[in-house]
């Protein structure tokens, strides 16, 4: 079985290293020190279970597991913190796998043999408490996580089933909802129209059309967004209080 160890300290990861092949059940451990190391090991090796810290720079363990968990056969995810009562009781109420640091033998023998595959939806309920929102959304093909950072996204446009985020000189197909998008980015990203939002920060200005249609133009992209009507008022107004 390959377990994936992400820690940004080297000594803990060491620790659960030492206490993993301790087992003498032939385990193969595998290592990280960031979230967006532990998607890339987590793409190659497959990982069946993943010890996951929670407070990691770069990107956090609960957006890391995020991005995991959209990916084809997510692996089990046992989270390791050593943080306040708030935390643990978060992780209880939604069931999902946690230990306590510095982790004990016991404890981490009882949670590998618990395993259960944590869901999607445990793991965005529980990123709601998070401290900081989510850095990058996560584009899923052939296997592998492309991370694009929510800071250089332009416009998000749906089309059917897919969204599409543009970014200058690029774009990544999401498998997330625009609904989804602007519940979680309220001040970052402004619906404009039934199938498109916009990146606040990046927007330059509206023009009118042939035909009285207006639309956001955005910096370092060429696509200009159309605003419905039903949306225009509140697009002026929130540019103008910009």
């Amino acid at each position: 079985m390959k377990i994936l160890v992400v820690d940004d300290e080297p000594l803990a990861r060491e620790r659960l290293k030492r206490l993993l092949l301790g087992r003498g059940d032939g385990v193969e451990v595998l290592e990280a020190g960031n979230g967006i190391e532990a998607i890339a090991v987590n793409d190659a090796a497959q990982p069946a279970v993943i010890l996951l810290d929670i407070r990691m720079p770069g990107m956090d363990g609960l957006e890391a597991a995020r991005h995991i968990m959209r990916g084809a056969g997510p692996p089990a995810i046992i989270f390791c913190t050593a943080y306040d009562e708030y935390a643990i009781a978060a992780f209880e109420s939604r069931a999902a796998g946690y230990l306590l640091k510095p982790v004990q033998r016991e404890k981490l023998d009882a949670a590998i043999a618990a395993t259960r595959i944590t869901t999607r939806a445990q793991v965005d309920a529980l990123a709601q408490g998070a401290p900081e929102p989510r850095r990058y959304f996560g584009s899923h093909h052939a296997g592998t996580t492309r991370l694009v950072p929510v800071a250089e996204v332009r416009a998000l446009i749906a089309d059917h089933k897919y969204v599409t985020a543009l970014l200058p000189g690029a774009s990544a197909l999401l498998d997330e909802s625009l609904r989804e998008i602007e519940n979680e980015f309220p001040g970052v990203f402004l619906r404009v129209h039934r199938n498109a939002l916009v990146a606040l920060r990046h927007v330059t200005g509206i023009v009118r059309r042939t035909g009285g249609e207006c639309a956001v133009t955005l910096a370092g992209i060429d696509t200009e967004p159309q605003i419905s009507r039903r949306h225009l008022a509140e697009v002026r107004a929130r540019l103008t209080s910009l």
